[in-house]
This record gives structure tokens, C-alpha cells and sequence, in this order.
């Protein structure tokens, strides 16, 4: 196989039509994920954002289209090919989903205890070794409840770094965050993207974060029930054609009616 292009997609979405039963949330979106990029979906409360996320790694079958993760199409596979695809990428949710009654380490582990044929030493080593990428290296005997909610997101992202993924998904990484932490967290997802070659897939409405961070976006709408804008956000915020849009960016509230 050749060598990718920066620029090559590692996800292609095409056509998804994205909800819950029959209710439709979003309808026919297509975007591509390139290869090593930070990619950030973003909308206002209710948008749609989380729930084309959960299609995208397959908690929620789409009612329409096909999602291609590294070119396997994680809407219509099964069996060992579905594995396979979820092997490729990893998810650090909202609240972090950390296990409480197991350390930090212990947590880190468990991909390593279901996926692996590693021995003991060695996926101990793996842990403390993903604990140490994001800072954690003096906490790997703590429990979740005895480190900052900053830590907690920070164990999360290691637990999703445990199998090596290509791809790692976060969702609402600053959700409850401080600034100060918030920014720490946004330096390290920078560092680990361009270290590791990783490519990040955020949901986030948190402006400060997505300016930082973001090479590209993505912005849904739920009232339009697809994506309104597309594109680096620095641009977008001034030259976006759309002015809700360029008001979501500038944090103005709807005119009033005359």
C-alpha cells in the first residue's frame, strides 16, 4: 500500500443521515477527517454534534449512508471486521467514564486485558507508560475520586491511547473544566497529535478550546438539520457567509424582533 498524503482521509462520512428510530437529527452529511488533523465537530445545545459522534463510532446505527474508518465501513461490518475497525480508534466520553473502584492504572489497562495477549509485565509497563504521555506517571495508584475532574480527562484520553489507535474521539474534553485547565488539556491533545501522528475527532462548543486547537470544523445545525459551515474556524468566525455562524463564533445573541 502506498504511503498516505497528509491530506488523505482517514474517515469519510457520505450521505449519513444521523438520529434515533425513525426522528431524523441530521440528514444527508458528508465530510472527510484527513489523516493526523485535529477535527472538531461543533453546534449549539441540542445541534446534533454528540449524536453524529456516537454513529461515528458505532454506539448508534445510521438510518442512512456509510461512515468509512480507514476504509472499512464501520456502518455495514460485522463480525471479525467490526473489531477490527473499533480497534482503530479510541474514546475518551464526556465524563471521562472512568471505573471508580479501580485506580488509575487498573483503568488504562483494561484495553490492553480484553484485546491483548500481553502478559502481565508487560501491560503494566503499557500503562504506566500511556499514564506518564499525559502527566500521570506519580498518580498511577490513585483512584479516579482522588484526582481533579482535569486528571480524570487526562486518564481518559490514556485509557484511549492504550491499544495505539489511529484515531482518537473526544467528546466535550473541557465540559466542567476551569481555564486554566481547560488550556492544559487543549496543549496536550496539541502535543499528542503532532507527536504521535494521532488524528483527533472533538466534539465541543467550548470557542476558547476550538480556536486553540482546531485545524478544521465542522458546525451542525439542528433547525437545518445538516452541516452550516466548514472550514479553519479562524476564518470562519470573519468570513463565513452565513451570519449565524459568524454570530455563534462571536458569541452575539439573536436580534431581538422589531
Amino acid at each position: 500500500m502506498a504511503a498516505a498524503l497528509p491530506d488523505d482521509p482517514i474517515i469519510r462520512v457520505r450521505d449519513v443521515t444521523a438520529g434515533y428510530g425513525e426522528t431524523a437529527i441530521l440528514e444527508h452529511v458528508t465530510f472527510d477527517v484527513r489523516r493526523g488533523e485535529i477535527f472538531v465537530i461543533l453546534g449549539g445545545s441540542g445541534s446534533g454534534k454528540s449524536t453524529l459522534l456516537k454513529h461515528m463510532i458505532g454506539l448508534e446505527p445510521t438510518l442512512a449512508g456509510s461512515i468509512l474508518i480507514d476504509g472499512d465501513d464501520i456502518v455495514t461490518a460485522e463480525g471479525d471486521l467490526r473489531q477490527a475497525i473499533l480497534r482503530r480508534f479510541g474514546v475518551m466520553y464526556q465524563s471521562g467514564a472512568l471505573f471508580g473502584s479501580m485506580t488509575l492504572a487498573e483503568n488504562v489497562r483494561l484495553p490492553l486485558e480484553e484485546y491483548t495477549d500481553l502478559d502481565d509485565g508487560e501491560i503494566a509497563l503499557i500503562a504506566r507508560m500511556k499514564l506518564a504521555m499525559v502527566g500521570l506517571d506519580a498518580y498511577t495508584g490513585h483512584l479516579p475520586a482522588e484526582v481533579s475532574g482535569g486528571m480524570q480527562k487526562r486518564a481518559a484520553i490514556a485509557r484511549a491511547l492504550a491499544l495505539d489507535p489511529k484515531i482518537v474521539f473526544l467528546d466535550e474534553p473541557s465540559a466542567g473544566l476551569d481555564p486554566i485547565t481547560s488550556a492544559e488539556l487543549d496543549a496536550l491533545v496539541r502535543r499528542l497529535a503532532r507527536g504521535l501522528g494521532v488524528t483527533f475527532v472533538i466534539v465541543s462548543h467550548e470557542l476558547p478550546s476550538i480556536f486553540a486547537i482546531a485545524d478544521r470544523v465542522i458546525m451542525v445545525d439542528r433547525a437545518r438539520r445538516g452541516i452550516v459551515a466548514e472550514g479553519d474556524p479562524r476564518e470562519l468566525c470573519d468570513s463565513s457567509p452565513d451570519p449565524w455562524v459568524r454570530r455563534f463564533f462571536h458569541r452575539e445573541a439573536e436580534p431581538l424582533p422589531a
